[in-house]
This record gives structure tokens, sequence and C-alpha cells, in this order.
């Protein structure tokens, strides 16, 4: 990290507005993440404490006080994730392991991917993620399934929830997790060739697909299509939001934040804060996290690489995502009463 750079100036960051259909519940979220943390401790991989995995901006708002539940849940949620632009394509590179799903199975939930095509567009991927959820076997009086959307999985998912109503009934909720729901200013400067680029990764095994994913994200797309599509009201929308402090933002995404710095100080390397935000959802935490350290565990598997470009890539994504279940699970189950 260069001795010059610096963290923006509380100064110059305007106050957070939400929009007035966005409810503020970080609060509660806290006090979940910060439950699981704690009695978690060094069992997660790159556990830390709760007020380092989060960032506090403006008016937070309180958490509820009562006790997070940590045993075996009752609803065994379902998450089903839908990664982002050019996953399929370094995928086999990363060599994941399946740490994240083996520790929330200790507690009765799941994790599946959902596979789309790394670079087509949303509505090819929308078609994808109906196919998937319809062959899905959840069985149970109430809906389990969770739908994750990183990325560009989140417009993906959307796309998916407006375009096929058949669906709608098998998802318990929809969370965009650093999702580029109203596109991203950086598509505005990359093409669908140099994207294609990345089928020549290595272990790469993606197509170039329709050709339009980087125009399904570019910001005009993706506002143009939220204004001309409601999204439906079957089941509650969250946002959790990629809002990390400098220091915590590798050197690979420097370049890109300081570029985005000039529309607005809080983005993540490749999202706009605002952008990430779904109509309509509950905003349930600010991540003390880049775009790629909230989802892609680079560091894990290429250490020597991590060093040098993303070396702010640990986070506790273990613990992340069990606590984002829990939340889930007591909101959804306040609503029906």
């Amino acid at each position: 990290m260069s001795c010059t750079s610096s963290a923006p100036d509380p100064e110059t960051v305007p106050p957070l507005v939400l929009p007035a259909d966005v409810e503020d519940q970080r609060g509660r979220f806290r006090e979940t993440f910060c439950a699981v943390l704690e009695e978690r401790g060094p069992t997660v991989p790159d556990s830390r404490p709760c007020e380092e995995a989060l960032t506090r901006i403006d008016h937070e708002a309180p958490g509820s006080g009562r006790p997070v539940e940590l045993g075996m849940s009752e609803r065994r949620l379902v998450a089903a994730v839908v990664f982002g632009l050019g996953w399929g394509c370094f995928e086999n590179w990363l060599d994941l392991k399946d740490t994240t799903a083996d520790h929330l199975r200790q507690f009765g939930y799941d994790l599946v991917a959902i596979d789309v095509d790394a670079l087509s567009s949303t509505t090819t991927n929308a078609r994808q993620i109906r196919d998937a959820i319809t062959a899905m076997q959840v069985e149970g009086p109430e809906p389990r399934i969770v739908l994750i959307g990183y990325s560009k999985g989140a417009p993906d998912i959307l796309e998916a929830v407006v375009s096929y109503p058949e669906i709608r009934g098998r998802i318990a909720a929809v969370v965009s997790a650093a999702g580029a729901v109203g596109g991203s200013p950086v598509a505005d400067e990359v093409t669908q060739s140099k994207l294609e680029l990345l089928t020549n990764w290595p272990g790469a095994e993606c197509s170039c697909g329709d050709g339009g994913g980087i125009e399904s994200i570019r910001p005009a797309t993706r506002r143009t299509w939220l204004a001309d599509n409601p999204l439906p009201r079957d089941f509650p929308y969250y946002s959790l939001v990629t809002c990390p402090q400098y220091d915590n933002i590798s050197p690979v995404f420097k370049p890109s934040y300081k570029k985005l710095r000039r529309i607005s100080p809080r983005n993540d390397g490749m999202m706009l804060f605002d952008d990430q935000l779904v109509p309509g959802s509950s905003f349930i935490a600010c991540v003390n996290a880049d775009h790629w350290a909230v989802s892609v565990p680079i560091a894990r598997t290429h250490a020597n690489i991590a060093e040098l470009f993303v070396n702010d890539n640990d986070y506790p994504r273990e613990a992340l995502l069990e606590a984002l279940l829990r939340f889930l699970e007591e909101d959804l189950a306040e609503s029906t009463r």
C-alpha cells in the first residue's frame, strides 16, 4: 500500500440518504453477525472482530437487543447463489473447497450454486435460473429457497422473478450481495470482446454465450429495465452492500475505486453504493470488503497472486452467510406472525 494513500475525508462524504422505499435493518443484522462471529471464533476462516467486519456509516438503525438463536435451523433455508460476470471462466482456477456449504449444513441450512452462462445476458441467465429452481427438490410447507445474487447474479435473479411467475411460490427471499442492481459505471468502459478474453483463462470452461453480458450491466440498461419492470412482492428483498474502508480495498481495485469516487466516495471498486440497493428492499449490512473479497476467495488458493494484487481478499464469508440465513429466518418468521 502506498504511503501517500489515504482514506476518504469524512468531511467530504455526503450524508447517507436511503431511498424512501428501502428499510434500514442494519442494527439487527449487526447483532446477528456479531453473535455468530463471537460464538464461532477461530473455527471459521478469516475470523475477525465484528467491528472490523462491518462498516458503520451515518445513523445506523439500532438493534433489537434480543438474543440471537444459534442452534439448529427450524425452517432449513437453502441458499441458492448466482455468481457474477465471468464466474464460470475462472471457477476451476479458483479451486474452491466446500467450506461454506459444510459450515452451513452443521446448522440445518444448505447451499447450492445455480449455474448460469458466464458471459451471457440477464435474459439468457434468467431462463437458466428458472429451469434450475423448477428442478430443485425442496420440500416443506413453506418456501425455503433464498436466491442470493452476487454482482451480475443479482440482476439475473431479478429478471428471472419478473419473467417467470411460476417460480415465485418456491422462493422465500431474494438477496442482492454487492449486486449490480443499477449496473456499474465500470461496464461502460469494457467491451464484450475484451470480456470474452476470459474464455482463455487457465482451466476456463466457458463460452462467449449470447454476447450480452457487458451490455446487461451498463447503468443505462439496468435503470431502463428497473423502470419498466416492477418487482413482484410475493417475497421480501434484502440488500447486502459492500462499502469497504479504503484500507480494505485490494490494489487491483484502487484505480477503479478512484475513478468511481468522482461519482461517489461510497463504492467497492466496481459498484457504487446506491446501485447495489434493490428497490423496496431491506438494507441489512454495509460490509467492510471490496467487490471480490465478499465472495471470491482468491487468497485461500492463490496466495502469491493475492499478495501482489488482492492482498485484502480475506473475509469471514462462512460466518457472513450463516448470519445472513439466521437473520432471514428470524425476519421471515416475524413477517408471518
